[in-house]
């Protein structure tokens, strides 16, 4: 769906609250603190900034996700092999672990939606550039989001990043069209689907979020019908910006 532009302005009033909230997440993220407390100082500042959290209460919908329950948080915090929607709570974040923080905010009806994954103390060289591949997956989907491309150009340019290192691409859960709902279409792929899916135009706007694991894609859900994880308990990242097409080239709307 084409977005006017008041109503890109204010997805990027609500971007800017996302990009916000990670940056105070990082800078009070080390061993010790739990993943509630981080929740809290998210919520805190949404609040404060004018938004709303886009995933309290959250019910999901098709492949994003559907919980026995609507989703507690204001945030997914996923630790480890916890790929997304990782539910906040009592456990205390330890040195050497990768904590992936995916954060959404609505302003006036408008969303943002952006992730993180951060990396806490050391770690072994292959986590770190996984860390840093995942994100570097995300940016080449970012910028083949040009005006006359499609769908799959974004997703091809995501796995290309992935393949020459064996990384899994999570295929169950993929980017998507973002506007006056959290989850619109089109769906956003970060791999190749044999389908050019639908053109890029000016006024587009969607959130790409590749999610890759240094074992396989495969994904299951815990208990608690939120949580997804990798199958054979490989490490996860997940990194996130939503964006909005322009006449030249894509902005990045989850930034300060």
């Amino acid at each position: 769906m084409i977005r006017a532009p008041r109503e890109i302005d204010r997805m990027r009033r609500a971007g800017r609250i996302v990009a916000e909230v990670l940056a105070l997440v990082e800078a009070e993220l080390q061993p010790g603190v739990t993943t509630a407390e981080l929740d809290r100082l998210a919520e805190r500042h949404i609040r404060s900034s004018g938004g709303v959290p886009s995933f309290k209460g959250y019910l999901g919908s098709g492949r994003y996700g559907r919980g026995p329950r609507a989703f507690p948080a204001s945030t997914c915090i996923s630790i480890d092999e916890e790929v997304v929607h990782g539910i906040p709570g009592d456990r205390a974040i330890q040195a050497g672990q990768l904590v992936s923080v995916d954060v959404g905010a609505i302003v006036d009806g408008w969303h943002g939606d952006g992730a993180r994954t951060f990396i806490v103390g050391e770690v072994e060289p292959a986590v770190r550039e996984l860390v840093d591949a995942t994100r570097l997956g995300m940016m080449a989907g970012i910028a083949a989001a040009l005006p006359g491309n499609h769908i799959a150009d974004i997703g091809a340019a995501v796995e290309d990043v992935a393949k020459p290192h064996g990384y899994g691409v999570v295929r169950h859960f993929v980017g998507h069209g973002i506007g006056s709902h959290m989850h619109e279409e089109p769906q956003v792929p970060n791999y190749r689907t044999g389908h050019r899916g639908a053109e890029l135009r000016p006024g587009m706007c969607l959130a790409i979020e590749p999610m890759f694991t240094l074992g396989s894609g495969d994904v299951g859900v815990l208990a608690d019908g939120w949580t997804v994880i990798t199958a054979d308990g490989s490490l996860a990242a997940h990194f996130e910006h939503t964006i909005a097409i322009t006449d030249h080239g894509p902005e990045i709307l989850t930034t300060v």
